[in-house]
């Protein structure tokens, strides 16, 4: 089996922010200059319901040969097994040695209500095609029949020169556990810095894995209108059932079952109001520049190898947040 790309050293603290900004990507390029000079290593890009997650990273392979790149995550559900790994390897190949696959299994209103697709057996299907891709992007061939689907005589008809790592997103015990055996790292959202030890432990291992956070900031010192924003990014995804048992396991269960309840009862706007300022600040990164980041920086004291900021603008310049948060701040 090939060698594992360098994406995956962990000699050196990394810096990444989450892409695409809300600026068409058309406008990237100077955005990813911008990074770069900035003193980010990694940009990892997102798909939910606007850009894919990988035409980000295209158009950044060719503007920026600097920069590292990761999904995270690309949906197992959404693409079939073998253009997963085509993509993968298209992908390694615009940027060998800087790209990395992300993968989980998304949510059901992803890939149910918005692509037509059962959501079913979600650690198996995770498994399967994590398994699956492993061979293929080492320019095996696959013919096997694994629990959530068959593959029958696949083979890469142009591997990349270095298999990119691929992580695994992952949230409670058994899909961290699985990161931490057969994948090469680890993706997390949706928690504290402080949540990150009882992840990491879950993970384990020897250190050695990479491990992704996804930290949602709001860089504004204006408490009240960052925790408002919070709530409803809060209520948007404690109300899908993976993230509710996710918090559950986090320990959050009392401090969030009276949103949970106003919710299931149709009154949106009493949820909002019943989430408590401790779950928002402990979510959601928010104030000052120098906060932000040393509340980030608490995430790698934790655990986390490569902290991706996910920044949303509250009367912040998006560029000045860009510059605020940099390494080189």
């Amino acid at each position: 089996m090939q060698e594992l790309s360098a994406v995956t050293s962990t000699d050196h603290l990394r810096h990444g922010i989450t892409v695409p900004f809300d600026v068409p990507l058309h406008q990237h390029r100077r955005w990813f200059e911008l990074l770069v000079e900035l003193g980010y290593t990694d940009i990892w890009s997102m798909e939910v319901d606007g850009a894919d997650g990988f035409t980000p990273l295209a158009l950044a392979a060719a503007w920026t040969p600097g920069l590292r790149l990761g999904v995270a995550i690309a949906p197992v559900y959404t693409r079939g097994p073998a253009l997963l790994a085509q993509t993968a390897a298209a992908m390694a190949d615009a940027a060998p040695g800087r790209f990395a696959l992300g993968i989980g299994t998304s949510s059901e209103a992803i890939v149910s209500r918005w692509n037509g697709m059962a959501f079913e057996e979600p650690y198996r299907r995770a498994r399967d095609v994590l398994r699956f891709l492993k061979l293929a992007l080492a320019g095996e061939r696959v013919d096997a029949q694994f629990a959530t689907f068959t593959i029958r005589g696949f083979r890469l008809s142009r591997r990349p020169e270095q298999r990119p790592p691929i992580y695994l997103a992952a949230l409670r015990p058994g899909m961290l556990s699985l990161a931490g055996r057969e994948a090469d790292g680890a993706i997390l959202n949706w928690l504290s810095a402080d949540d990150v030890k009882k992840a990491v432990a879950e993970i384990g291992g020897d250190g050695r894995k990479e491990v992704v956070a996804r930290i949602f900031t709001i860089p504004t010192e204006d408490a009240a209108t960052a925790r408002a924003i919070g709530r409803r990014m809060i209520a948007a995804y404690m109300n899908v059932e993976a993230y509710a048992q996710f918090q559950r396991w986090l320990g959050r269960g009392e401090l969030l079952s009276p949103m949970w309840e106003r919710w299931s009862a149709g009154d949106r706007r009493g949820a909002l109001e019943a989430i408590p300022d401790e779950v928002v600040d402990d979510l959601i990164v928010h104030g000052s520049f120098e906060q932000c980041r040393a509340r980030i920086a608490r995430y790698v004291d934790n655990g986390v190898t490569i902290p991706a900021p996910m920044i949303i603008p509250a009367g912040v310049d998006l560029e000045d947040a860009v510059r605020g948060l940099a390494p080189s701040s």
